[in-house]
């Protein structure tokens, strides 16, 4: 049974349960650990949602990779706001303020020190991707490097046109990470900021590393490929992954067949700029790589 769908099943059980007690005598005040059969009507049934409402198969972005080409790193949702649309995802904070990572509801913030912070509900991002976790269980792995680690969960996946996360929880016998400095407006463009990043090794690190595919038809509104976000055990230390050698652990995805793409359309910059002349897929590429090498 793959990570967390006993803790969905629950959910929707809890669900079902605390919409139904309404047509449940009020003499059962504490249902008790039991199998409780309850009659409703068909209308009252219609009230139940399924499952799914739960949106587990969606994947909600705010704003694009492409906007931060030209340098629109305003803030323009809060970690308050994407929490309501899941309880996983990566992103950055206004200006490139970290990498973030949010784990079971809590974001986490990696600056340019590679220490991991909590943040509050009002932190601002230009961009983000946020799910509810619902990750079945794929394979088991022992030293395996990033790339070859990637390239066979696409294999096994056989889903290079599709949305979907995955996450490897294990012990890294390699890591290294960065972070981007902090910006100030007016800010720079997204190649001159990735010239302005920290990086981080570690080794023998127990850690959480959570990302997103996209397909290549979609790269400039996401990085077509894998994006990486990792985090320790001891949540002190993590970051945009560049690269990895796992040494042994688990890996879970989890397919979408929906992506709620939300745009920033109150901010009058990104109504305003015109982005034909920005080299969106080049910077991307630029920007998101390990410009200082493997």
């Amino acid at each position: 049974m793959g990570l967390w769908r006993d803790e969905v099943a629950v959910l929707f059980v809890r669900q079902v349960t605390a919409q139904a007690l309404p047509y449940v005598k009020p003499a059962l005040k504490r249902p008790a650990c039991c199998i409780i059969i309850i009659t409703v009507t068909k209308s009252q049934a219609a009230q139940i949602k399924p499952i799914t409402a739960h949106h587990a198969n969606q994947l909600y972005q705010h704003g694009t990779l492409a906007l931060l080409v030209p340098g629109l790193l305003e803030g323009t949702t809060t970690i308050g706001e994407l929490l309501t649309h899941g309880d996983t995802g990566i992103g950055t904070g206004e200006g490139l303020d970290g990498e973030l990572i949010i784990l079971d509801g809590v974001a986490y913030k990696v600056g340019q020190s590679g220490v991991a912070e909590r943040v509050p509900d009002d932190f601002t991002m230009p961009f983000a991707n946020v799910h509810h976790a619902a990750f079945q269980y794929q394979c088991e792995r022992r030293d395996i490097g990033l790339e070859d680690l990637n390239n066979r969960i696409v294999e096994a996946n056989g889903r290079a046109n599709t949305f979907f996360s995955v996450i490897v929880r294990g012990t890294f016998s390699f890591i290294k990470t960065r972070a981007v400095i902090k910006q100030q407006a007016p800010y720079p463009t997204l190649v001159e900021v990735a010239d302005r990043q920290a990086m981080f090794l570690r080794h023998d690190v127990k850690g959480t590393m959570l990302g997103y595919f996209s397909p290549e038809m979609f790269h400039g509104a996401a990085v077509a490929g894998f994006h990486e976000h990792f985090l320790s055990d001891d949540r002190t230390f993590g970051g945009h992954v560049l690269d990895a050698v796992l040494d042994h652990g688990k890996i879970y995805s989890q397919v979408f067949d929906t992506l709620v793409q939300h745009l920033p359309v109150d901010d009058p910059e990104y109504r305003n700029h015109d982005f034909r002349h920005d080299p969106i897929a080049e910077a991307i590429t630029a920007a998101e790589g390990d410009k200082a090498g493997n």
